[in-house]
């Protein structure tokens, strides 16, 4: 399905030769999410070559050696489970009294047997699956799901066998008005670790939180941490990053990014409270791939697809284009587009931001989500 040609938006994001890295007009899902194109190609040949590692120089024994007692007690975590690119630009945040703090906040709910999730192994895993030097997209989130099996340090992602929560069915819809050929994972599944391992960051703004409480650890001291996090990509990431921010909590998160280095798109959340307001056709996971093919050539662009190839369509997908909209400004009224989906009617509306009492719905996902696992187990049950 070849999509419609689209005026080049941001001139000084454009390369004069933009036109020679577009994806073939009628390329299956195969051609345009499949495997790297030959590096033998002119564009790939001039590419410059991939960062190296940037904890190269960091050497993290001599760090933890320089730590003193409590430093070491209160940082096991980090030490133990903060990936090595992360950790070499994160350390001297982490030594600040202000998290320390947290850490002894966090210590004082362990013991007081709170439950907190994610599970501890799983607090950083974002910087795990997402090496600094590999992040092309972040995606910023707000809290912690806080119910069982949910929550594992990814924004958006659950574990299965949680269905996707409402929020990332409403990704999942925004994708596929992208990109027809889309098809959700089966199951209802909401796991999201390979878009973390193609470069997308999935980054919740609040890294822990009391079980069934939401916001339970908010300002506490994580945000400033997260802020740094971001803050470092900014300054890492020279040739650019495509930064997703949903709804105003994300939006102030990126108020300082370097809006001529880098992508911006922001829009209202995905949450049901505000998802009809102009997410579902704000066209963000196409218009980020049209930055990324611009920026590093069609070879760069985030596949999107969560089922195995064997699974996915064959039909043609709509090529990348330069985008319509010009990027890296705040979100301009536009009519909305009747919506479908199974799930949900979109209505006449603007695209405007909502406020943040609309913007904590992982509290509501999290509730539907565990809902929907009790009453899947009870089917179960009554079948046994």
């Amino acid at each position: 399905m070849a999509s419609p040609n689209l005026k080049r938006g941001a001139g000084h994001l454009v390369s004069p030769a933009a036109d020679a890295k577009k994806a073939k007009a009628n390329g299956n899902i195969t051609s345009f999410f499949g495997a790297p194109k030959s590096k033998t190609t002119a564009m790939t040949a001039s590419k410059p070559a991939a960062p190296a590692p940037v904890s190269s120089s960091f050497n993290k024994q001599k760090w933890v050696a320089s730590l003193t007692s409590e430093q070491k007690e209160l940082l096991q975590l980090e030490i133990d489970t903060l990936d090595e690119s992360w950790l070499a630009h994160l350390k001297e945040e982490i030594m600040k009294p202000e998290f320390l703090a947290l850490k002894r906040f966090l210590r004082k709910e362990k013991e007081s047997g709170v439950k907190i999730f994610p599970p501890e192994e799983d607090v950083y895993s974002w910087s795990r699956h997402t090496p600094l030097h590999k992040v092309k997209v972040v995606v910023i989130g707000q809290d912690p799901y806080h119910n069982h099996n949910q929550a594992h340090g990814l924004a958006f992602s659950v574990r299965p066998p949680t269905p996707a929560p409402p929020s990332l069915a409403n990704i999942y819809t925004g994708i596929k008005n992208d990109y027809p050929s889309f098809k959700p994972p089966p199951n209802k599944g909401g796991l999201l670790v390979p878009w973390a391992e193609r470069g997308v960051l999935l980054l919740n703004t609040c890294l822990t939180v009391r079980a069934h409480q939401a916001a339970s650890h908010s300002n506490k001291g994580w945000e400033r941490l997260t802020q740094k996090a971001i803050d470092v990509v900014t300054r890492f990431r020279t040739r650019g990053v495509v930064f997703l921010a949903w709804g105003t909590p994300a939006g102030k998160r990126i108020t300082t990014v370097n809006r001529e280095r880098h992508c911006i798109l922001q829009s209202v959340h995905p949450s049901p409270l505000s998802a009809h307001r102009g997410f579902f056709n704000n066209q963000h996971f196409k218009k980020c791939n049209e930055w990324l093919a611009e920026r590093y050539g069609p070879d760069e662009i985030i596949d999107w697809s969560l089922i195995s190839s064997k699974e996915s369509s064959t039909a043609p997908l709509s090529v990348v284009q330069n985008s319509s909209v010009i990027v890296n400004h705040q979100p301009q009224d536009r009519k909305a587009v009747v919506e479908t989906a199974k799930d949900a009617v979109v209505t006449k509306g603007s695209m405007q931001p909502v406020e943040d009492d609309d913007e904590f719905e992982d509290d509501i996902d999290a509730l539907e989500a565990l809902a929907a696992s009790e009453d899947s187990s009870k089917s179960l049950d009554a079948r046994d």
